[in-house]
């Protein structure tokens, strides 16, 4: 089982953990640590023969093209992680719509290939906002990966969506966060703070789980996870800095255990294997479905 590996290339006052302390117009006069620990994470993917999908964040990718052009150099796949880190419901779908076309042409300019995933800032495509999902789709997006199907968290979540990557009715490919679930409960692992927090262990339980389900797990970190040296934001409450600096220092490791342990690969080529039947001439309407086919309570796998 070749499972998902996902990276999103943002600076470490990005996270939406920190808008409450952080504004908007002093991201220019922050350190910037986004580069080196990019270069890292590469070169902990080299090290394991491992490709994967860096969402790159337009902000980013304009203050430095040649780290966006060194990871399509090394292989990866480039795809949008919008082009401000803003959560799609502060926004007009005007202005997201114009992030969505701006990050892809941007990134499409820099890397020299099709950019065919997007991902929203935290995930945050949830009910009030499913109507992105069209506008992601007239930008010329294949897939997605914005859907956290999961309830109770502060910032995502779309209790009932499907665990596993499926098609939309217009056609979008959603490629979800991996969770596990126990009768109604769905728990959230893997990626970013969960992969930081639980043992790793638990983490490799928990994708063994799901690919003896048949389906892959997909992972997703940031460049500033690398980086226990960082600044932190005192000011921040407890529990945001909680959020940002947990097990830090295991995080290299624990990547590196990963890419021994299991198998990986970028989004592109799994969608491009799993969904055959998807053409890229006209608009034809794809009634839903799970391909995987898969559900239920994990107890039971």
């Amino acid at each position: 089982m070749i499972n998902l590996l996902t990276i999103d290339v943002e600076e470490w006052f990005h996270t939406s953990a920190l808008e409450s302390y952080i504004r908007e117009d002093d991201w220019e006069g922050l350190p910037s640590r986004v580069v080196p620990q990019a270069a890292r994470m590469l070169e902990i993917l080299e090290a394991g023969g491992v490709q994967a999908t860096f969402f790159v964040l337009g902000w980013v990718a304009e203050r430095y093209p040649a780290l966006v052009r060194q990871i399509a150099a090394r292989g990866h796949e480039i795809a949008s992680h919008g082009y401000r880190h803003r959560l799609i419901y502060n926004l007009s779908p005007q202005v997201f719509r114009n992030y969505v076309t701006r990050s892809k042409k941007l990134l499409e300019d820099l890397a020299g290939q099709p950019v065919l995933g997007y991902r929203a800032t935290s995930f945050s495509i949830v009910k009030s906002t499913f109507w992105a999902l069209e506008v992601i789709k007239e930008a010329g997006f294949v897939y997605d990966s914005s859907i956290f199907p999961i309830g109770r968290h502060d910032l995502y979540g779309l209790p009932g969506s499907p665990r596993f990557p499926h098609l939309h009715g217009n056609g979008l490919v959603e490629v979800p966060p991996s969770t596990l679930q126990w009768g109604g409960v769905r728990a959230p692992f893997g990626g970013g703070g969960y992969l930081r927090l639980y043992p790793y262990g638990l983490t490799a339980w928990g994708i063994r789980r799901l690919n003896r389900q048949g389906a892959p797990a997909m992972v997703y970190l940031h460049p500033w996870e690398l980086d226990p040296g960082g600044p932190m934001v005192r000011e921040a409450d407890r529990r945001t800095r909680f959020r940002q600096s947990v097990n830090l220092k295991k995080t290299a490791a624990r990547l590196g255990r990963l890419l021994a342990d299991f198998s990986w690969g970028p989004i592109k080529d799994y969608v491009r294997g799993a969904f055959p039947e998807l053409r890229k001439a006209g608009d034809r309407q794809i009634p839903p479905k799970e391909v995987l086919g898969l559900g239920g309570d994990d107890r039971t796998a």
